[in-house]
């Protein structure tokens, strides 16, 4: 039998190393949740001042703010789907957050890209999420346009999908984590 001895010293260090870890990541979480309340009260807001055909020009010719309902998915896909529709996209939307919450988890702290994407997306799909549940739509209010172009109705937590999307998309297409180099002499297996 071989004996176990523990350092008090390596125990400390691991013990302050989930201490930080779990620090860093219930800021992420906090900031998500910041996002989050934007979002609810952004909408709250666009229900009271604009959810009976009133327009605010915020940029002329760029930003204007006008009311929607959104009961379907990104871009005003699948409207149709009732009830049924309604509860599948809560189901995914479920889903969905629950996957990037497990990678968020599993991805290490110094990888901050991808802890503020999983974040955005934690807080873009819990605010459509809501939305959904409550009403059976999303409350979709910010209008973009250029001359005849106009980007679809879009909120704050559609916003913080798009940011943490692109981001996780960067990271993967862009990022220059180690790869399996071949070392000479040996035989790759690749």
């Amino acid at each position: 039998m071989e004996a176990s001895v523990n350092n008090p010293k390596q125990a400390a260090d691991a013990s302050q190393a989930v201490r930080l870890r779990f620090a860093w990541r219930a800021g992420y979480l906090l900031a998500a949740l910041g996002i989050y309340l934007a979002d609810q009260a952004s909408k709250a807001w666009a229900v009271r001042a604009l959810r009976f055909g009133d327009e605010r020009v915020m940029i002329p010719g760029l930003v204007k703010l006008f009311y929607t309902e959104n009961p379907g998915i990104a871009f005003g896909q699948l409207q149709e789907g009732g009830s049924f529709g309604r509860w599948f996209f809560v189901v995914l939307a479920v889903a969905a957050a629950i996957a990037v919450f497990y990678y968020f988890l599993r991805t290490p702290r110094n990888d901050d890209r991808v802890l503020g994407a999983s974040a955005l997306l934690l807080a873009g799909i819990g605010g459509n999420l809501t939305d959904r549940i409550r009403l059976g739509y999303v409350i979709d209010f910010i209008v973009l346009h250029a001359g005849n172009y106009h980007w679809p109705t879009f909120n704050i937590a559609d916003a913080s999908i798009t940011i943490g999307a692109l981001l996780l998309a960067y990271d993967l297409i862009f990022s220059r984590r180690s790869k399996p180099q071949d070392v000479p002499g040996t035989v790759s297996h690749r």
